[in-house]
């Protein structure tokens, strides 16, 4: 079973910073794409960054020069340096796996963390 733990919320000022983990586990021999989403109170669940296997990056608007995702293959995390934070970043942000392929051959179109929340608030 696969298994992903996101850490590194909490609480920010407006202009500060903060770092976001996920760890993959599971007997995972590759994963295609890694990401980040978010959902703020009230509002669908969005795409922040994702991150292929090979390295290519896509951002959402909103975070573009602000956010860097990156990745670490053979530790099968994938991080999001989060700058220059703002209140409307405030949201629970969720990892997700896509295109996971384990020992055994067993494959999982995606996986999802349980979240860790964000708050940008003075």
């Amino acid at each position: 079973q696969v298994q992903l733990v996101e850490s590194g919320g909490g609480l920010v000022q407006p202009g500060g910073s903060l770092r976001l983990s996920c760890a993959a586990s599971g007997s995972i021999v590759s994963i295609n794409a890694m990401g980040w989403y978010r959902q703020a109170p009230g509002k669908q669940r969005e795409l922040v960054a994702a991150i292929t296997s090979g390295g290519s990056t896509n951002y959402a608007d909103s975070v573009k020069g602000r956010f860097t995702i990156s990745r670490d293959n053979a530790k099968n995390t994938v991080y999001l340096q989060m700058n220059s934070l703002k209140p409307e970043d405030t949201a629970v942000y969720y990892c997700n796996a896509a295109g996971v392929v384990t020992l055994g051959s067993y494959r999982y179109l995606e996986v999802w963390g349980q979240g860790t929340r964000v708050t940008v608030s003075s």
